[in-house]
């Protein structure tokens, strides 16, 4: 028994043995043998589901044709919001009125070919926006600090139509103006001149903000960052009232913060400028630190000093100038790079004898150092002006010509938007069809830091009766501003068809609409921030 039962104990462990090997080597061959999850399994019967190899991505092709540049200038108009110079028309219209009436501005200078509106926003401690700085303004509602009768934001709406008509939109603020008038009895508890009369001075018939106080200088900047970091804004825009146009026997106001503020030596000229000059530097800093891609622009006097006070001036006799009565300073802004652009105002005749647009034109090329120059121009002269120059309604013509010829200037810019809109209409349609014929590209500016953008990537063109439709592979980079969208039957013909421009503003839009074409071939400039073209597509639509 004892034998017979060591045997079949032994038998029983080989046994065992045996048949987990040959299960062990039946897991491994159904494990070699197991096809990758990708590849569909053998199907005879057909009864079991079969899973679908993804297909790749399909887009198209871009030809190879180039597109011709389109041209760069700078072409903009002064919308003046203070006393209601050229809109709203009425304060107390309503504001689907007022909505209407910008509208009609902005299709008349896009009719010219114009690429950018100046909009004031800010005339005198106000706000044609929402702001946690300053009152609603009185130019806006009729009343100071009362806000418009609509769930809108009137700054947001107007930006969004003037990109959905491709015009780049400036925000135009005058810094130091505190009121228009000593009327101080009309203004919001919100406004400055209530809340920090410290900082005020009186000078004729107006309340300013002292220049020589940090903490103006400090809330100035504010009011830039508020609107820097809150708007889809293409710039900001300073006018020429720095500290203000000098009036005969009467001496502004500041002696005491320029005796608490001084440094050592430092006359009271040299002080007041140095107040400007902080102010430029500290909001140019805060919109590049901001959104580096925002312009800033200043449109000064259009003399900067006369050559009796500086070999270096420019060959005129004006009255005042920036350096020496404004107490501003442009030649360092731009030497320092403080701004991207200028706008002297030279709103004389060509051979006008105190101050030529023909020799300032010639001065300000020669003293660009390295910043983007646009002339300012005053067709509010025309036929109203003691210079008889302005009798002629082809001077506004001569002068946008001859700026043309100077090398370092790149455009023009009108003060103000009813001079060509409601009166000489006919030096409109001679500009429209002499000068500016053709539509343009404001100029480009480059990034201080290289920055790598996505190229677009089209997978589809589809049109229907009303909209032509882009459909993207991924959502656009969201430095993309942009897009100019044209077609045609004909690839000759692409350079010649009209511009549809498409505003994304950073959405990352996946597919852009624009009214249908139903072209053979389509053509699309992408364009960031900086006005640069990223890249230009030409398709065969499918």
């Amino acid at each position: 028994m004892r034998f017979s039962s060591k045997y079949l104990l032994l038998s029983l462990l080989i046994s065992i043995a045996f048949f987990g090997c040959k299960s062990q080597k039946n897991q491994t061959s159904s494990k070699q043998t197991e096809l990758p999850k990708t590849q569909n399994p053998p199907n005879p019967n057909g009864d079991l589901p079969i899973k679908d190899i993804p297909k790749a991505t399909i887009h198209l092709q871009p030809l190879s044709f180039n597109l011709p540049e389109i041209p760069r200038e700078f072409r903009g108009v002064w919308i003046a919001t203070v006393v209601n110079i050229d809109w709203p028309t009425q304060a107390t219209d309503s504001f689907q009125k007022q909505k209407q009436d910008f509208l009609s501005l902005l299709d008349y200078y896009k009719s010219l070919n114009f690429n950018t509106v100046i909009v004031q926003v800010r005339t005198a401690g106000d706000a044609f926006y929402p702001s946690n700085l300053a009152p609603w303004s009185k130019y806006l509602t009729g009343k100071e600090g009362k806000a418009p009768a609509t769930s809108e934001n009137p700054l947001t709406w107007m930006i969004k139509e003037a990109h959905n008509r491709g015009l780049e939109f400036h925000a135009w603020l005058n810094p130091y103006r505190a009121t228009f008038d000593l009327k101080t009895d009309l203004l919001s508890p919100e406004h400055d001149y209530n809340k920090h009369r410290d900082w005020m001075l009186k000078y004729g018939t107006k309340y300013y903000y002292n220049p020589g106080l940090p903490e103006v200088k400090s809330h100035l900047t504010s009011v830039i960052k508020e609107l820097v970091d809150n708007y889809d804004l293409d710039a900001i825009h300073f006018d020429d009232y720095f500290y203000p146009y000098k009036i005969g026997n009467e001496i502004f106001p500041d002696k005491k913060s320029y005796d608490t503020y001084k440094k050592q030596g430092q006359s009271i000229d040299d002080w007041r400028r140095q107040n400007v000059n902080d102010l430029i530097l500290s909001v140019h800093q805060q919109i590049k630190s901001s959104k580096p891609w925002v312009q800033f622009g200043i449109s000064p006097f259009g003399v900067w000093r006369n050559q009796d006070k500086d070999p270096k001036g420019s060959p005129t006799r004006a009255g005042q100038t920036n350096y020496d009565d404004l107490y501003a300073d442009p030649i360092t802004w731009m030497k320092n790079g403080w701004i991207d652009y200028l706008i002297p105002q030279i709103y004389w005749s060509m051979d006008y004898e105190l101050a030529s647009y023909r020799k300032l034109n010639d001065w300000w090329s020669n003293n660009s150092f390295n910043t983007n120059i646009y002339i300012g121009n005053g067709p509010y002269k025309i036929r109203d002006n003691a210079d008889k120059a302005w009798d002629n309604p082809s001077e506004i013509l001569n002068q946008i010509s001859y700026t043309r010829t100077a090398p370092n200037i790149q455009g023009n810019a009108f003060f103000s938007a009813k001079s060509f809109f409601s009166k000489n209409q006919d030096v409109a349609k001679n500009l429209r069809q002499e000068l500016y014929q053709e539509p343009t590209l404001p100029p480009s500016f480059e990034p201080k830091t290289e920055a790598i953008i996505d190229a677009p990537v089209v997978l589809d063109i589809t049109s229907d009766q009303s909209l032509t439709k882009i459909s993207l592979e991924k959502p656009l980079d969201p430095a993309i501003r942009y897009a100019l969208v044209h077609g045609a039957n004909e690839l000759n013909l692409l350079a010649d068809s009209e511009i549809h421009p498409v505003w994304v503003g950073g959405v990352r839009a996946r597919s852009l609409e624009v009214k249908s074409l139903n072209t053979k071939f389509l053509a699309i400039r992408w364009i960031d921030h900086y006005g640069r073209i990223v890249q230009t597509q030409v398709y065969q639509v499918p």
